[in-house]
């Protein structure tokens, strides 16, 4: 649950530092904070992928041959499910409702809190990092969202008012619930030993957040989701 804490303090210090301070982060210095975001990411993602990696050469090449075949097969699933398409509509809902938000509004607060709540709960990152922190206690990818949540919430803040505070209890039960069901799963996983496969298919996952953030390249990462669950499966009948 460390990483959903963290989640948490990010989004009510960055809607508290909306509140109190007028000032708007410059274009220049959002791109920066964007570009280091990016780059831990990087990081993060290809060290997790390779300290899951383990034995000989043989063992390693099995592996990665299991994290190909757990991602194709996860894609398909995705699309059969439509799940990035579904994500979008989500997030189309929320950027109308931030378009259309004026400070005078006496609805601003109830929207602020379901815009909020929609960014930070139907993002890949809130599931993806939620998984990550309930199987192994590795709560980084959520120290990473907390940031980016933040400073969204610094920004949301000055047009909903502090109503965007609220969408800290979603997402608290969001993640919280599915880090607790992780972490029941976990020593089933680590049993089988399809832990490694599992974890490694995320740190690509999470390699390819940083792809989306630095707009190197559109990913429809949502419809990848499902190759959490495909790896574990393959590994399992393989062995």
């Amino acid at each position: 649950m460390v990483g959903t804490i963290l989640n948490a303090i990010g989004i009510l210090l960055g809607g508290a530092v909306g509140l109190i301070w007028s000032r708007q982060i410059a274009p220049v210095h959002q791109k920066i904070l964007k570009a280091i975001l990016g780059i831990i990411i990087v990081y993060l993602g290809l060290s997790m992928t390779w300290d899951s990696l383990t034995g000989g050469v043989l063992h390693r090449l099995k592996q990665l041959l299991i994290v190909v075949l757990a991602l194709m097969l996860g894609r398909l699933i995705g699309r059969a499910l439509r799940l990035q398409k579904g994500l979008n509509r989500l997030g189309q809902i929320a950027k109308e409702k931030f378009s259309n938000a004026k400070p005078g509004d006496e609805n601003r607060l109830s929207e602020g809190f379901v815009t909020c709540t929609l960014l930070f709960c139907v993002g890949p990152m809130a599931f993806l990092g939620a998984v990550q922190d309930g199987l192994t206690g590795n709560y980084r990818t959520l120290a990473i969202k907390a940031a980016i949540d933040g400073l969204s919430t610094l920004a949301f803040s000055k047009v909903f008012g502090w109503g965007v505070l609220l969408s800290v209890i979603p997402v608290v039960a969001y993640q919280g619930t599915i880090t607790l069901l992780a972490k029941a799963a976990g020593p089933y996983l680590e049993h089988r030993e399809l832990l490694d496969s599992v974890n490694a298919t995320g740190g690509l996952l999470v390699f390819c957040i940083a792809l989306i953030i630095l707009e190197l390249k559109k990913i429809e990462l949502a419809d990848y989701l499902p190759s959490l669950a495909a790896a574990a499966l393959i590994t399992w009948l393989w062995g």
